[in-house]
């Protein structure tokens, strides 16, 4: 049995990928999940069929109610944008950029991993096919990274390293779409849609949406999520 390694597990099409990347490196997988009051459950629903999948030794869902604050369209009531082709994607930060989410998910998966004796993190953010997010850079990972070795006993104590790995932070989408595949990851598990239809489609014009679809376009692959907008975008 390998090392335990706590993996932030949205349900969404990246951290499955970074699941089964932990997995193929040969840690122990401990998943974490957050109900912290986004638009919907399908994401939640896609990250418990990802975790049996995967069998990991332990899937925790924590609740956490974000939308006490709002200020994003995935936390409160403000309209999920669907671009129109004339703004690029990941240009400025958009609405659906939930304030300080990184910060807060990754203090948990701090807390969790330092618990488990563990002193890897992995996450499944990306810095080029993104929406623009600032918790999702480089610069934003390793100064979490050096604030995480500060502020626990194992890093002050014992000198424990803790690595927050990101695996797919310099990977276009089409290359994540393949190299999950190449692992036998199967993305109809998955889930990535910012607001779907009441009968779980994906809505095929958010952000989320179209990422993932050029995406499976680019790599030359077929999308098995159903979208309420079949055509390709």
């Amino acid at each position: 049995m390998g090392l335990p390694a706590v993996v932030l597990s949205s349900g969404g099409l990246d951290s499955t990928t970074v699941l089964a990347l932990a997995r193929r490196e040969g840690f122990e997988l401990y998943a974490l999940s957050f109900d912290y009051g986004q638009r919907h459950r399908l994401e939640l629903e896609a990250a418990a069929r990802v975790a049996r999948a995967f069998a990991v030794r332990e899937h925790v869902v924590l609740t956490i109610d974000l939308r006490r604050f709002g200020g994003s369209a995935l936390t409160g009531d403000i309209e999920v944008p669907r671009p129109d082709g004339s703004a690029r994607i990941g240009s400025r930060i958009p609405v659906t950029y939930v304030p300080a989410r990184n910060t807060i998910f990754l203090s948990f998966a701090v807390a969790w991993a330092e618990v488990l004796g563990s002193n890897d993190i992995f996450i499944g953010v990306n810095a080029l096919d993104y929406s623009g997010y600032p918790d999702c850079r480089p610069e934003y990972i390793e100064a979490f990274e050096r604030m995480a070795r500060l502020a626990t006993r194992a890093g002050v104590e014992e000198g424990a390293a803790l690595k927050i790995h990101t695996p797919l932070i310099q990977m276009t989408k089409a290359d994540i779409i393949r190299a999950g595949t190449a692992l036998g990851v199967d993305y109809a598990l998955t889930h990535s849609c910012y607001d779907p239809t009441p009968e779980g489609l994906a809505c095929g014009g958010c952000e989320s949406c179209l990422l993932r679809r050029r995406g499976f376009r680019e790599a030359g692959l077929e999308d098995p999520l159903k979208y309420k907008e079949p055509k390709t975008p």
